[in-house]
């Protein structure tokens, strides 16, 4: 009988070994750090606690949620460490980006030579319709309904011309202004160490 208590000994002491005990500090509302058996309230998780063992030691540390500051920040960066990994794709040297500013630049001043040509010529339709016009003040004769027509309309094609040309030389500074931020930013990136 005595052999048979022995042997129902390891079974009743595993069954009545005492669960492990967890500690959870956090900081409340007043600013006192507290020990709670119990876990964190919902209102404090979100400042960050910390997990002790029996012996008080900490088993794990659950660091405070980030600010909105911090998660901006965060995005910030990952959206410039996405930008710049295409810069870098995009334009492996500064001399890629040079050759591509200048390209641009030049699409540009083609689309502005082509305008302020269309300009001139318009211009000199303009001038030829006035002296068509004034000519005939001076005979005497009314201006014609279809010529006054006609100066309107090369009029309202100059201003359009002229305001396209303004156009351009706005996407033009733009375009510059882009790629010299562009350049600036590659520069960093290829004299940073990887």
């Amino acid at each position: 009988m005595v052999i048979a208590a022995f042997g129902l000994l390891p079974i009743v002491a595993v069954a009545t070994q005492a669960p492990v005990m967890l500690l959870y500090r956090y900081v409340d509302s007043r600013g006192v750090t507290v020990l709670d058996r119990q876990g964190v309230p919902p209102e404090y998780v979100g400042k960050g606690y910390q997990v002790l063992n029996q012996s008080g030691r900490v088993v794990q540390t659950v660091p405070p949620a980030p600010t909105a500051e911090e998660i901006r920040l965060k995005q910030q960066a990952q959206v410039q460490s996405q930008a710049d990994a295409q810069l870098l794709d995009r334009y492996p040297s500064l001399e890629e980006l040079d050759k591509a500013s200048a390209r641009r630049r030049a699409e540009i001043d083609a689309l502005i030579a082509v305008a302020t040509a269309n300009v001139q010529t318009l211009q000199g339709q303009q001038t030829t319709l006035q002296g068509q016009a004034a000519a005939q003040e001076r005979a005497g004769q009314e201006v014609s309904t279809s010529m006054l027509d006609q100066l309107r309309d090369v009029q309202a094609q100059i201003i359009d011309a002229q305001a396209r040309i303004a156009k351009l030389q706005q996407t033009r500074s733009e375009a510059d202004a882009g790629f010299a931020q562009q350049r600036t930013q590659l520069v960093k990136l290829l004299e940073s160490p990887l």
